[in-house]
């Protein structure tokens, strides 16, 4: 067994329901929401988050405005939509339940 190539699997499970958690906070621009990932340990390269977010756009989980900004060109802040809020919430549940099972196995 790889046990890198079964953190990597497990990471990237978990990368959609935390950004959805991020948003579900506040709307953040994408170098944002990489940089609270990474305060968080869990490294995302843009390469990796803009198709997923363009994914999680597509399915209707999220939207996004242009921000004017100081500092240069217009910013997409990313929130999410009201059906993104109701995925949230089944994720929040499905990760709750996944975390009382394997905590009921590790304690015996």
């Amino acid at each position: 067994m790889n046990v890198n190539n079964v953190k990597s699997q497990m990471r990237k499970g978990m990368l959609e329901y935390c950004i959805m958690l991020l948003l579900h906070r506040e709307a953040a621009y994408a170098s944002d929401i990489i940089a609270k990932l990474k305060e968080a340990h869990l490294i995302v390269v843009e390469g990796t988050l803009y198709p997923l977010l363009t994914r999680l756009k597509n399915d209707e989980l999220l939207c996004y405005e242009w921000v004017e900004s100081t500092q240069g060109p217009p910013r997409k802040y990313y929130s999410l939509t009201a059906k993104g809020e109701d995925v949230l919430k089944e994720l929040e549940a499905s990760w709750h339940e996944l975390n009382e099972t394997v905590r009921k196995i590790a304690n015996g």
